[in-house]
Formats: structure tokens, sequence, C-alpha cells
């Protein structure tokens, strides 16, 4: 049986129910928020609404808990170099060539494989079973650092840091030889432009 929980509306009133639960950080994004409404999870004075619904003043939002699935990824013990870890989060350096999360024909030798193991298991659940504590990305051919959520407390606050711009990802290139060539004939045909 899902418990769910009550939030009042008293001052937010014209606005929309997905933008005031994205701005409270009641969830972490959006779409999700949609998803959730268009489901049932979400509901006003205990009736169905669409995303787009205009909050009153003296409306009562319905919230249910997610239901998180159980995790199909194996665990693998791959080695991560671990940067900074504590009960709510780890930060790692991902190395290049390395998937965050499984894909469709991917589900192996990924960043999110090698969590579970190190993290045996303990992580937000809010992503789903595919990105477990996923709060951000990094491609697949970029070094850099990732932050990984342990509990859904600490996604949902990185979440809503990352959506406020209160974090800030600074982004380094470093161009080989071959790519200096590369760079150097972009510009000119920029330049011809």
């Amino acid at each position: 049986m899902k418990k769910e929980r009550i939030v009042s509306i008293i001052d937010n009133d014209k606005m929309r129910i997905d933008h005031y639960l994205n701005k409270e950080g009641i969830y972490p994004s959006r779409s999700q928020i949609q998803n959730l409404i268009t489901q049932g999870q979400i509901k006003v004075n205990s009736m169905y609404v669409k995303p787009s619904y205009i909050l009153k003043n003296g409306d009562k939002i319905n919230l249910y808990p997610i239901e998180t699935k159980e995790l199909k990824i194996d665990a693998e013990n791959i080695p991560l170099d671990i940067i900074h870890e504590d009960d709510h989060l780890i930060v790692i350096n991902k190395p290049a060539n390395m998937i965050v999360h499984p894909t469709g024909r991917i589900c192996s030798k990924t960043l999110v494989n090698a969590v579970l193991f190190h993290c045996k298991g303990s992580l937000s659940g809010i992503n789903g079973t595919i990105r477990p504590g996923i709060v951000h990305r990094l491609d697949k051919n970029t070094t850099g650092l990732i932050v990984i959520a342990k509990n859904d407390t600490a996604h949902l606050s990185l979440s809503k840091q990352i959506a406020d711009r209160k974090v800030t990802k600074n982004i380094l290139l470093w161009f080989g030889e071959k790519w200096k060539k590369i760079l150097a004939r972009l510009m000119l045909l920029l330049e011809e432009v």
C-alpha cells in the first residue's frame, strides 16, 4: 500500500504544477514530474490532472512514493578513481571510453556496474534501475569528475543545485597535434564565411 504525502498550496497559485514541484526540488526533473502526473502518481485534491494544471491557493498535491524496481544490472569489480566519498555522495574521475550507464546493447563494463559493486547497491533510486545515483552525465569519450548520489535526499539536493545553476561545470579541452591541424583548418573555413 502506497503512503501518500500531501503538500498544501498557500502562496504559489497561478503556477503550473510541474514547475512548482521542480522549483521546490521535490522531484529532480520536470520530465519525471510530468511522467508521474500522467501515471497518476501525483494528483491534486485527489483528482487526476495534466502536467499543465495551474495551481490555486488551497490546492492539496497528493504525492505517492516512487516505487523503485529491483536492479537488473550486475555489479562488477571495476577499479574506480575515487576523488571523494562520504555517506551521501561519491565523486569519481571517469576515464575516457567508459560509458556511464547501460544502454540498449551495452549492459556491462559501465560506470554504473562499477559503482554498484563499490557501493554494494546503496545508491539513489530516483533515476530508476538503469541509472541509479546518476545525477549528471559525461559522454563516453570524456574524462572528468562525475557525482553519484548514494541516497534520494542527496540526489534531489544535487539535482536542484544543478537546475538552479549553483553548481558549475568547467570544461578543459586538450588537443593533440592531429586536432590542432583540424582546428586550424576549421578556423580558416569559419573566416571565409
